[in-house]
């Protein structure tokens, strides 16, 4: 259970007399031949560093710990004389890279869930003056040369654009496309539950993720509640819950078999219902236990879950009519690493992609517009973390939908094929997903010459099954728009043929709609991990490709023949 040890504070003081007492003869054969210091002391006149060693060689003693506490003649250092614990140590390379991996780290931080990633994107398309479109009202005579607009679909999916003021009728459209969902936990829609005198909150698994990384981690919760209003209708309210809630611990040590403490097994469906309360507190505080009489859905919620929510919307409990909850980790993203080259958060996988996407195209329309031929577009689809199969996801219409839709527009409300299949022989999507960066301790499970790294620049995916999109055209596009503004060499990933292969929503899009795509993305760590890893140099190389993108794709398709 517990076994005494020494404080590192203790070793000191007992190798410190110990040096004192019986090491005199071998620190005296240091001061023989060095001078005495000015004072005529006994105390070397040589660095302290150089006294540490030496005292490290007799005591076997880190002198990284006691350089500062090495004993002189008059006594031990004062505490005021030792340096501090941390130094700014940001180098002058990566310095360039934070204002951006700073703004990055604040959208992540407010987006939660795939509902507060596409709320906090229209915040910042509405403050760059973009128009929201309605689904229900044709867009002819709305959309015009010069414009920039974005709807979205089910608050969870996001479609903006801009139309280049040199657009003509059957010109192409320049896509990037990535995804707003990572893995998670989700409430049930029965959420009450209760074991061995805890409260608890039943949870199913959204897509693959490494759920042992959950244990332990203080948890919020977030999502969309329906709400009914004074009228009778529904109304749609955005919740996040910033705060440590709820918490799924771990087993303890001692009361694992020698077995269970070899593979770290969990079941999804015993061991990951968070505590959010005790059943003893619970009723210590008045919570009543819910009524068999009340709205059959509230029934199988537990009362200090909706008490919760209520509190946070500022709504009565009878006016929740349900709700779609995402568990997240509440620690905000930070700066890693010596000099501050990485990025430590939760769902890089893939809002990096999104925040990037977001970014190139304010930034393209804010300085490019006027001059742009084409329909610059972002679109950030839900679910592609189980398949994309779905009304939101890349799998559904929307992608060809809004082509036909803006193409129609902008050829005066008239849908003409052959104008708009030369549009879609024009196009391009950029599918943007995460890569899987080369691990230190793993680096036998990447194949040795597509091993890419952080901070080396963006990467290329590859798989001849057609896992992913990309093919020679494609992949020579992206590197010769790189090019063209001095970006390191694109990076290649291929798996290993004894490996599954991923995949992402290059290949939907292009199956569905006839655009020609490639899947390319930022190298993390720790994909699908509660928190995941990446460069900061990495999101300047992305924001500078895509904004690349943008604006030389045409010159740089028009260059291959054929």
């Amino acid at each position: 259970m517990y076994m005494y040890r020494p404080t590192t504070s203790q070793i000191i003081t007992k190798r410190t007399a110990h040096f004192t007492s019986n090491t005199s003869g071998k620190i005296t054969q240091y001061k023989n031949i060095i001078p005495k210091n000015s004072r005529g002391s006994n105390m070397p006149a040589f660095p302290r560093r150089s006294l540490a060693l030496a005292f490290a060689a007799v005591t076997g003693t880190s002198h990284h710990i006691l350089r500062w506490r090495v004993p002189f003649a008059a006594g031990m250092v004062s505490s005021s004389s030792m340096p501090p614990l941390a130094r700014n140590t940001v180098s002058g390379k990566m310095s360039e890279h934070l204002p951006l991996a700073k703004k990055a780290m604040e959208y992540f931080d407010e987006s939660p869930d795939p509902f507060h990633a596409v709320q906090t994107s229209v915040n910042r398309l509405k403050e760059k003056g973009y128009s929201e479109l309605d689904d229900c009202v044709p867009y002819s005579g709305l959309i015009k040369p010069g414009g920039k607009y974005y709807f979205t679909r089910n608050k969870s999916t996001l479609v903006a654009f801009t139309v280049g003021g040199k657009f003509k009728p059957g010109n192409g459209f320049k896509v990037i496309g990535g995804h707003t969902d990572s893995p998670n936990l989700k409430v049930k829609p029965h959420s009450k539950r209760s074991s061995a005198g805890y409260v608890q909150i039943g949870v199913e698994c959204y897509g693959g993720g490494l759920w042992h990384t959950w244990f332990d981690r203080d948890l919020g919760i977030a999502g969309r509640v329906l709400v009914r209003n004074e009228d009778g209708g529904i109304d749609q309210k955005l919740i996040k819950i910033d705060r440590a809630i709820l918490r799924i611990p771990n087993l303890a040590i001692h009361l694992q078999s020698v077995d269970e403490r070899k593979a770290f097994a969990v079941n999804k469906e015993d061991h990951l219902a968070p505590i959010i309360a005790n059943e003893a507190k619970k009723a210590l505080n008045g919570q009543k236990e819910d009524d068999d009489d009340e709205d059959s859905w509230k029934s199988h919620q537990d009362s200090l879950l909706l008490e919760l929510i209520c509190a946070e919307l500022d709504v009565e409990i009878d006016d929740i009519a349900d709700f779609e909850l995402n568990l997240f980790d509440v620690q905000k993203a930070a700066l890693g690493g010596i000099h501050s080259e990485y990025i430590h958060s939760a769902r890089l996988d893939n809002l990096a992609s999104c925040f990037l996407a977001l970014e190139s195209l304010v930034d393209h329309s804010d300085k490019y517009l006027e001059e742009d031929e084409d329909v610059s577009l972002v679109a950030l689809f839900d679910h592609e973390e189980v398949g994309s199969a779905s009304t939101t996801g890349a799998g559904s219409p929307i992608m060809g939908e809004s082509v036909k839709r803006i193409s129609t527009a902008l050829n005066a409300g008239e849908g003409d094929f052959d104008l708009y299949s030369s549009a879609i022989h024009k196009s391009f999507v950029l599918s943007v997903d995460q890569a899987h960066a080369i691990h230190p301790n793993y680096a036998s499970k990447h194949e040795k010459k597509h091993a890419p790294m952080m901070n080396k620049g963006m990467v290329i995916k590859r798989n001849s099954n057609q896992r992913y999109a990309t093919n020679s055209i494609t992949a020579l596009l992206v590197r010769d728009i790189a090019k063209k503004v001095g970006l390191p060499e694109v990076q290649e990933f291929v798996v290993r043929n004894d490996c599954g292969c991923g995949s992402t929503i290059g290949p939907i899009i292009s199956a569905n709609t006839g655009i020609r795509s490639i899947d390319l993305g930022c190298p993390q760590l720790s994909m699908h991990s509660i928190r995941e890893t990446m460069g900061v140099a990495d999101l300047s190389n992305g924001l500078t490709l895509f904004k690349s993108f943008f604006r030389h794709f045409r010159e740089v398709d028009s260059s291959i023949k054929g």
